[in-house]
C-alpha cells in the first residue's frame, strides 16, 4: 500500500477554522513539519482542503 509523506509549507494561522481542524488532525504543527500517512481517500480528501498549505510526495515501501 502506498504512503504519503505531507509537508506542511504554509501557516495554517489565519485560516478558516475547518483547514485549521484538519492540520491538526493530520498532525502537522509547524511549518516544515512532516508526516507519513495511508493513501487512502479519508486522507485525500483532508489533503483537498488544505492543498495551498502542503506538499505531498509519494513513499515507496
Amino acid at each position: 500500500m502506498a504512503q504519503l509523506k505531507i509537508t506542511l509549507k504554509r501557516s495554517a494561522a489565519h485560516r478558516l477554522p475547518k483547514q485549521r481542524k484538519i492540520v491538526k488532525a493530520l498532525g502537522l504543527g509547524r511549518i516544515n513539519s512532516s508526516v507519513v500517512k495511508p493513501d487512502n481517500e479519508a486522507i485525500r480528501g483532508a489533503l483537498f482542503h488544505i492543498a495551498h498549505l502542503i506538499e505531498v510526495e509519494e513513499v515507496k515501501d
